[in-house]
C-alpha cells in the first residue's frame, strides 16, 4: 500500500465512477479525503464511508466557488497536498451536429475545471516543496475517436496542461501526470451503451463490446484499475514520474 497518511487530498467528480473509486483508494493509503463536485448527494454518501472524508459542493469551472470550496476544505483538514483532477463529461455526436455551445460545454467541464482547481492549490504546493496533481484525461487525449470531437479536443487540452505544468514545477517538488484510461465502466460509459441500443437496436453485451473492440484485452477497464495507478502516482517512490499521460487501456495506446 502506499503511504500517505496525513496528506490532504481533493478529489474533484468525486461522487462516482473512477472519482469514488480514486477517493476510497487514497483514503485506504491513509489520506485525509474531500471530494468535490456540482450534486452534494453523492459526495456526503462517499465521504461518510471514509474514514476521513469530507465533502463539498461546488461548480468546479466557477474560479470563486472553487476557491471558497477549497479554503472551506482546507479548515477542516489541512493545505491540499495531492489534486486529483476527474470532474469530467462527454457528448457524442458528429462533427458536423456538434455546436459552439457544445464545443465550451465540453471545454469547461473537462479542461477549464483542471485549470480552475490546479491553479488554487500549487501555490501551496510550491511553497512547501511537495506536492501531486494528477488528471484524469483519457485516451481521447492521446488518440482520436469519430463522434467526440469536442470531447477529443477537451481531453487533449488536458495532456498539454498536464506536460507544460511538469516542465515548470520539475525542480519544486511538485509532479504533475496524466492517466488515461479507456472506456470503462462507469456511468458515462453506460449512458454510451444506452445510446448504441437505443441507435442500432443491439443488445447490451453488442453494445459493450463495440466499446471494448479497441481494447486488445476485449474488455472494460475497472475504476479500481484507475484508482491504483493514481495511489502509485501520489507515493513517495514515484518522484521521478512526471509529465506523463499513461494509458490504462489495456495495449489500446502503445
Amino acid at each position: 500500500m502506499t503511504d500517505l497518511t496525513g496528506k490532504h487530498v481533493l478529489v474533484t467528480g468525486g461522487g462516482k465512477g473512477i472519482g469514488e473509486a480514486v477517493a476510497r483508494r487514497l483514503a485506504a493509503d491513509g489520506a485525509k479525503v474531500t471530494v468535490l463536485g456540482r450534486s452534494l448527494e453523492p459526495l456526503l454518501a462517499v465521504a461518510s464511508s471514509l474514514p476521513q472524508g469530507q465533502a463539498l459542493s461546488c461548480d468546479v469551472t466557477d474560479e470563486a466557488a472553487v476557491n471558497a470550496a477549497i479554503q472551506e476544505a482546507v479548515e477542516v483538514f489541512g493545505p491540499v497536498e495531492i489534486l486529483v483532477n476527474n470532474a469530467g463529461a462527454a457528448l457524442s455526436a458528429p462533427f458536423l451536429k456538434q455546436t459552439g455551445d457544445d464545443l465550451r460545454r465540453m471545454l469547461e467541464i473537462n479542461t477549464v475545471s483542471t485549470w480552475t482547481c490546479t491553479q488554487a492549490v500549487l501555490g501551496g504546493m510550491v511553497d512547501r516543496g511537495w506536492g501531486r496533481v494528477v488528471n484524469v484525461a483519457s485516451t481521447a487525449g492521446l488518440k482520436a475517436y469519430p463522434y467526440v470531437a469536442s470531447y477529443v479536443m477537451a481531453k487533449h487540452a488536458v495532456v498539454g496542461l498536464t506536460r507544460t505544468l511538469a516542465l515548470e514545477l520539475a525542480r519544486k517538488g511538485v509532479t504533475v501526470n496524466a492517466v488515461c484510461p479507456g472506456y470503462t465502466e462507469t456511468d458515462m460509459v453506460r449512458g454510451a451503451v444506452q445510446t448504441i441500443i437505443d441507435k442500432t437496436g443491439r443488445s447490451e453485451d453488442e453494445a459493450r463490446m463495440e466499446l471494448a473492440k479497441n481494447n486488445p484485452q476485449k474488455r472494460l477497464v475497472q475504476p479500481d484499475e484507475v484508482a491504483e495507478t493514481v495511489s502509485w502516482l501520489c507515493g513517495a517512490n514515484s518522484d521521478s514520474i512526471n509529465g506523463q499521460s499513461i494509458a490504462i487501456a489495456g495495449g489500446e495506446v502503445m
